[in-house]
């Protein structure tokens, strides 16, 4: 484990079991094609988002879900694990999820606000490396966190397994991933806030009233 107030990054092998990972992996894939059966079928609408989506800017035609139940529980258990690893106490945002296919590339990008601290875990399928330009403390997210970098910096290379994750400062580092040459790949991100960092004691949750809830509850006051 590197020194994750110096790089700026950290990886945390096994942070859950691998038989944890598994059926979490599993888990996505069946709800996947599970929502897919929903919008064909048109027994829910293509706009409706509660079961994920395949209309995320940043990697189109890819399964994706925001706070899923599943890997919402999944932030709330590893926070402990978050705030060892980084030692800081950390406000809980929320959870994305994605089952990434062939040719699917994640290019260079910084995150917004709420993923001030974030992790991505690997919960099964082929394996895909994630690269991390660390040691740099300067920066700002973009208004697009998405589109490429014109930095030339290589980055350093993390190969992750099931179970495993990569802790990192998710508006400061830069991170991607290269074309991917296998099938399938699933990944979750967690994402979390220094509750020392100014603005983060109105940011809990993403703005959502709590952890579960869809994208379109953040600003919500119930």
């Amino acid at each position: 484990m590197t020194n994750f107030n110096k790089k700026n990054y950290t990886v945390i092998k096994e942070a859950i079991s691998k038989k944890h990972a598994e059926f979490l992996y599993n888990y996505f894939l069946i709800k996947k094609q599970v929502a897919d059966t929903l919008f064909k079928t048109k027994y829910i609408p293509q706009h409706n988002q509660d079961w994920g989506f395949w209309k995320d800017e940043q990697i189109p035609g890819t399964y994706s879900h925001y706070g899923d139940i599943a890997m919402e529980t999944l932030l709330l258990m590893l926070k402990p694990e978050m705030e060892k690893a980084t030692k800081l106490k950390l406000i809980e945002n929320y959870s994305y999820a994605r089952a990434y296919k062939k040719g699917d590339v994640l290019h260079r990008h910084k995150d917004r606000f709420s993923c001030e601290i974030s992790t991505t875990m690997n919960l099964g399928g082929d394996e895909w490396p994630i690269f991390i330009e660390a040691e740099k403390n300067v920066g700002v997210p973009n208004e697009k966190p998405w589109i490429t970098s014109e930095s030339d910096n290589k980055g350093t290379k993390v190969i992750l397994n099931p179970g495993d994750m990569l802790v990192y400062k998710g508006n400061i580092c830069e991170h991607w991933r290269e074309p991917f040459t296998g099938n399938e790949c699933v990944q979750v991100f967690l994402h979390y806030n220094n509750i020392k960092t100014k603005g983060s004691d109105t940011n809990f949750y993403d703005t959502r009233p709590h952890i579960g809830l869809p994208n379109y509850f953040k600003g919500m006051k119930l």
